[in-house]
């Protein structure tokens, strides 16, 4: 039971994460220890399903792991029903101490999985350019404004799900970059089947194939794909630097202005530009504070591994 409680608690901790703009749920994976067993369970999907149309039940639960993947569900599902209003408060109301704490947190998180890199060449180091360049460019881009036709919304299920389970990317930042984030989440409101059909199919087929991807990466050239894992989590700290000044407005779900596209600024200059307290004491405790988590995080994981090491 404490082994499924512990898991409950990293799925509320990816869900958490997830309703952030611009940080994902991939990045708790990763620093809590269950990252390569997601993406093993996930990738192993159509084969238990496979199994399961052959009526074999049993098999087909244990071939995908089923059990992890719903205790990591449910707890992903409490926390957004949960605290993603809580969340999205602090957002408005307190963005600084926010981005602060998940700044530090994904911080040293990408200090942890370039840890695990056993070597280090120039490869690595193409690698680790192109995961922190693209995290950047993502960052960074101008949105677009993709269609709605049904091919369209499938992509955007598929894209957007892909950067969920990747550390660094936001799955719901990219349907922002598609110019889609106020149209499912309309969807999502008004309930419209089809939409939301054609969405999650989408999501489906782009969670299945891209984490057989990442595994079969990971499996095979490890520390290229921490490299490149590192660099994303990098390059993905532009959009979570806490001090920010609004260029240009989106409407939300509710017809209320957000911000869409920001530049960072240093806290001393925004305090100029903005007449606000720039928090720098209260920011730095938060950060730090990320910091403390992750880091409590995984050693709590590190010792799940040696206890079931020391079980074999």
């Amino acid at each position: 039971m404490n082994k499924y409680f512990l898991l409950f608690a990293k799925g509320i901790a990816m869900g958490a994460a997830d309703v952030v703009p611009g940080v994902s749920g991939g990045t708790v994976a990763f620093i809590s220890g269950i990252y390569d067993e997601l993406l093993r369970s996930i990738a192993s999907v159509p084969h238990a399903l496979g199994l399961l149309l052959r009526g074999r039940v049993s098999a087909a639960w244990q071939a995908a792991n089923a059990t992890f993947l719903l205790v990591l569900l449910v707890g992903i599902l409490t926390s957004v029903a949960s605290l993603a209003r809580l969340i999205t408060y602090l957002l408005v109301h307190q963005p600084i101490p926010v981005w602060s704490f998940f700044f530090g947190l994904i911080l040293v998180s990408s200090h942890l999985v370039a840890r695990d890199i056993r070597r280090w060449n120039w490869s690595r180091g193409v690698a680790f350019a192109l995961g922190g360049a693209f995290a950047y460019w993502v960052t960074v881009a101008s949105p677009m404004q993709w269609g709605t036709d049904s091919l369209s919304i499938f992509l955007a299920g598929g894209i957007a799900i892909c950067a969920m389970i990747l550390p660094g990317i936001s799955g719901s930042f990219i349907l922002v970059l598609l110019g889609l984030y106020p149209f499912i989440l309309g969807a999502v409101k008004g309930l419209e089947i089809t939409v939301l059909a054609l969405f999650a199919s989408g999501c489906l087929v782009g969670l299945v194939s891209f984490a057989g991807l990442l595994r079969w990466l990971l499996v095979r050239w490890r520390d290229l794909g921490l490299a490149f894992l590192t660099g994303l989590m990098l390059g993905s700290l532009n959009k979570i630097w806490p001090w920010k000044e609004t260029l240009s407005w989106r409407l939300d779900r509710h017809g209320e202005q957000v911000p869409l596209l920001q530049a960072n600024l240093l806290p001393q200059r925004f305090a100029e530009v903005t007449g606000q307290d720039p928090q720098v004491l209260l920011a730095m405790l938060l950060a730090v504070g990320g910091i403390v988590l992750v880091l409590g995080l995984e050693w709590i994981a590190r010792r799940q591994q040696q206890s079931a090491g020391y079980a074999e």
